[in-house]
């Protein structure tokens, strides 16, 4: 025999071989068997996580409804948390399942993972630190979810805190991702309540005792106003003594973040009510002086 004709041979047999293969019934048996169990695992996966979801939120609904109470901001924060670990938990039991049922030995593959994972741990300290700064960050109840804080260069709302990282929202819209590591120092404008601080300046050929009495009355009248106000505003008197005015210092104590919106709606009701009782409010002024002939000097007030 020739070599092609044996070549030739060869490749018959190898084909023969591959068909009765495919053929065998057994083995189409046992692959739609893998792709039931496949799908039936994506499907039981997804249906356990919607539906811990569903309790971790009933959860914290009959929580709130106990005689211990827990915070808004650090419930929503420990739901977040919770959903996250949930999906991880399945998605990892899941993803085992699957190569379980590929017949890919899991045990092996976990027992390699762990030595694998012994060594990318030296190398993953950031990993590790962002994880257990996460930890201490929730558990500490350093800020929550919900709570504006100023974290180095970001300032806005939180959005979401992982456990590797924290989203917060800046004030435009934009989505600021911070690593957990990295977060040293926070500015938390959520936990107590807020103040706001309003300079108000009156001329100095005003009567100033007059408009500290007009002040004060129209601070009486604000907390019926205004219900973020949680007490009425203080005048603490006069502040010091501008260019061309007097300031006046009033200080007014808010719910936590309402300070700016209570420090725009108090500086426009002292404003109209300053004209309405005819107290001037300072504007920059020029005095010109023209020297005339014999000596006479004419001002030009502007």
């Amino acid at each position: 025999m020739t070599n092609a004709e044996e070549s030739i041979t060869r490749t018959q047999a190898f084909l023969n071989k591959i068909s009765q293969k495919l053929m065998d019934e057994d083995l189409w048996f046992a692959f739609g068997e893998g792709v039931l169990k496949i799908l039936a695992i994506l499907i039981i996966s997804g249906l356990l996580i919607r539906v811990g979801k569903v309790a971790i939120h009933n959860f914290f609904k009959m929580k709130t409804r106990g005689p211990i109470r827990v915070s808004e901001r650090r419930e929503m924060t420990l739901m977040k948390l919770l959903e996250n670990v949930l999906t991880y938990v399945v998605y990892f039991i899941a993803i085992m399942s699957i190569l379980a049922a590929m017949t890919i030995d899991v045990k092996a593959m976990l027992a390699g993972a762990g030595i694998v994972g012994l060594a990318v741990g030296f190398g993953a300290q950031s990993l590790v630190k962002d994880i257990i700064t996460g930890f201490f960050i929730i558990f500490e109840d350093q800020f929550s979810v919900g709570d504006y804080v100023r974290i180095g260069q970001f300032e806005g709302t939180v959005e979401e805190i992982g456990l590797r990282t924290t989203k917060i929202k800046s004030f435009t819209g934009e989505i600021n991702i911070l690593p957990n590591g990295s977060i040293v120092e926070v500015t938390n404008f959520s936990v107590y309540n807020s103040v706001s601080v309003l300079d108000i300046g009156i001329a100095y050929e005003g009567d100033i005792e007059y408009a500290e009495k007009v002040l004060q009355q129209y601070l009486e009248t604000t907390t019926e106003k205004y219900p973020e106000l949680v007490k009425t505003p203080e005048l603490l008197g006069v502040q010091q003594f501008g260019a061309s005015e007097v300031v006046l210092r009033i200080v007014a104590e808010t719910v936590p973040m309402k300070h700016w919106y209570i420090g725009r709606q108090l500086r426009k009701d002292i404003k109209l009510l300053l004209d309405e009782h005819g107290i001037e409010i300072p504007f920059p002024r020029m005095v010109m002086y023209s020297r005339q002939e014999g000596g006479e000097q004419k001002e030009f007030g502007k």
